[in-house]
């Protein structure tokens, strides 16, 4: 297990080269550029050139790459275009809001998703079953921007139980939760749906196994049948669900910053799209890579807690 996983990480190396490579072609390849999005676009062309030469800008993309490879392995994220402020600064400011987000709304997922499965998968076909189904149909198709902003217009509108925007002091815990609570439960509600409707299935699937039924003859408490012999296979492929869907969470995490206005990578990113910010959207891009990476990871070491019998060589 031990070298399967040095290995994992060490293709975590050519993976973000591959990610940085191709978004560092990409976003230059698009109409306009940092200069244009800075001066507005009533400048003239001569305002717009003498801006990219001071950007550096100007030069060829291959050497432009080089340069910016060469920093990259100096350990310097290089300055916004726009703000000329270090990416690594503005990182560092984003980046607790953005994981802030990322793990209530996992957390909350599992946390409602597997006993909501649970339970629907051992009262078939009745009215909890129903239900259910019913609320993962509806958190599967609902997008997270128009859910967030349902949540908003009641709780925080209507209500006024929760602010509207804003990420809150990143200093002050109360201030913290208080401003995550729904950005958290707008994720959160999506990924229950998910992680609950793969808990039913596999739990049906496993309830049927000729061993989850020797359990019951010889005369195992339905708790123990329950969640020691059927949970724990079921949990494998619900466990799989919730490593492809965290990638998609992340994702999602975007949207929801925007709607509430959090300071987190998400919104950081969608401005640097904006403004043609090539260093600050490149490294955005690699920090929501290598998270995905590494929770498909931590996925796979979950398998072998699971189920101690499954090997990696």
């Amino acid at each position: 297990m031990f070298q399967y996983v040095v290995r994992r990480i060490f293709l975590i190396v050519p993976t973000l080269w591959a990610v940085v490579t191709v978004v560092f072609f990409l976003i230059r390849i698009v109409p306009g550029g940092p200069a244009m999005a800075a001066l507005g676009a009533y400048a003239s062309e001569e305002q717009v050139r003498a801006l990219e030469h001071q950007m550096g800008l100007d030069q060829p993309l291959l050497i432009q790459y080089v340069k910016y490879l060469a920093d990259l392995c100096r350990g310097d994220l290089g300055k916004s275009l726009i703000t000329q402020r270090p990416v690594a600064q503005e990182i560092a400011q984003a980046l607790p809001y953005t994981i802030d987000l990322t793990v209530a709304g996992m957390a909350l997922g599992i946390l409602m998703g597997v006993p909501i499965g649970i339970f629907a998968a051992l009262r078939r076909n009745r009215l909890p079953d129903y239900l259910g189904r019913i609320f993962s149909l509806i958190g599967i198709s609902m997008p997270e921007f128009y859910l967030g902003i349902l949540l908003m217009y009641v709780f925080a509108v209507k209500l006024n139980l929760f602010p509207v925007i804003g990420g809150g002091d990143f200093s002050r815990w109360g201030s913290r939760f208080y401003h995550l609570v729904l950005p958290a439960f707008t994720l959160g509600i999506i990924m229950t749906s998910f992680i609950s409707r793969m808990t039913r299935s596999s739990m049906l699937n496993v309830i049927g196994e000729d061993y989850v039924r020797t359990a019951r003859a010889k005369g195992v408490s339905e708790k123990m049948v329950v969640y020691k012999h059927a949970l724990r296979n079921a949990l494998i492929p619900t466990t799989t669900v919730i490593g492809l869907y965290a990638g998609i969470l992340m994702g999602g995490s975007v949207l929801t910053e925007i709607v509430y206005s959090r300071p987190g990578l998400g919104k950081m990113m969608v401005f640097a799209v904006k403004d043609r910010d090539y260093m600050t959207l490149q490294m955005v891009i690699v920090i929501f890579s290598a998270a995905v990476f590494l929770l498909n990871l931590l996925t796979d070491i979950l398998y072998s807690l699971i189920d101690p019998r499954i090997e990696y060589h």
